[in-house]
């Protein structure tokens, strides 16, 4: 069979120009598929919506660049939902590069789109702290024995969303935006289920089959990788029209996914009919 000799010698640089192709052109040529929000990520919007006006949520960035990808426009969205339902959110990280990440999308989302909101005020980043699973146990306790700045040097005391923070009990809602370890995991172990504090997570694609088994007895719901982000930012489109045209990164990004995993699949099926094949002809 001629055909089948060819496509087993195929060069692999063809394959990758059509994993290319696929990814390429839905870029150009921009295609959006309708979004079905699951339960387990409805849940976090839910959670946020039910949240009364002014409480504070602890949003820690545990994530580095090379996730930003997946993780940014979780972060993003949930950013621009506690903004408009008028919540305070309190940023930190346990990964070193989460204080940048942080501070990114506080001035992608905030700064632009909510210039009347006051830092110190309605939002805050208490930067990076080294100590994993350690650290939060001691948060838990005491939050300034750790924080006693916030990332740019002004001291807690002097910062007036952090006036009755004195340990994470004192947080409506904590969502964790999750790489790896330390991450949603060590929140739950040392934060929710000591405190009873309701915790939420994003996490890349990779952690998120280890997060379910945590949903929902001790956390809250769970955006995994971009079809989550996604589904989220339907969410919020929903609830609030007026982020149609902003709100739609992951979105986007879903239709050079699906066609990148539709030529995957075609050249793994063309390679099982090709094994079959020639086992069948070793056999005769």
């Amino acid at each position: 069979m001629p055909l089948l000799e060819r496509l087993q010698t195929l060069d692999r640089r063809i394959i990758f120009l059509f994993i290319g192709l696929s990814v390429l052109v839905p870029l150009l040529f921009p295609i959006t598929f309708p979004e079905h929000p699951s339960p387990i990520v409805t849940a976090i919007y839910d959670g946020i919506e039910s949240l009364p006006e002014r409480s504070i949520v602890l949003m820690p960035f545990d994530y580095d660049p090379s996730t930003a990808p997946e993780l940014d426009p979780m972060a993003t969205s949930l950013m621009r939902h506690c903004m408009t339902r008028n919540l305070r959110v309190c940023t930190m990280a346990l990964w070193p590069e989460g204080q940048g990440m942080a501070n990114n999308i506080m001035s992608i989302v905030v700064e632009r789109e909510f210039p009347d909101k006051v830092y110190g005020e309605d939002y805050v980043n208490l930067g990076y702290k080294a100590g994993a699973q350690g650290l939060i146990n001691t948060l838990l306790l005491s939050m300034r024995s750790m924080y006693t700045t916030d990332a740019a040097g002004t001291p807690v005391d002097e910062i007036p969303l952090m006036k009755n923070i004195h340990t994470l009990r004192d947080f409506a809602f904590i969502m964790n935006l999750s790489a790896g370890r330390p991450g949603t995991k060590e929140w739950i172990q040392f934060a929710g289920d000591p405190g009873d504090i309701p915790i939420a997570s994003g996490s890349t694609a990779v952690q998120a089959p280890l997060m379910y088994p945590y949903y929902p007895s001790q956390m809250v719901g769970m955006m995994g990788g971009l079809k989550g982000a996604a589904e989220y930012e339907a969410l919020l489109v929903k609830g609030y029209p007026q982020f149609k045209n902003s709100s739609a990164v992951a979105t986007g990004l879903m239709a050079p996914q699906a066609f990148a995993h539709l030529v995957i699949m075609v050249f793994i099926i063309i390679g099982n009919i090709i094994f079959f094949v020639e086992r069948r002809q070793k056999d005769r």
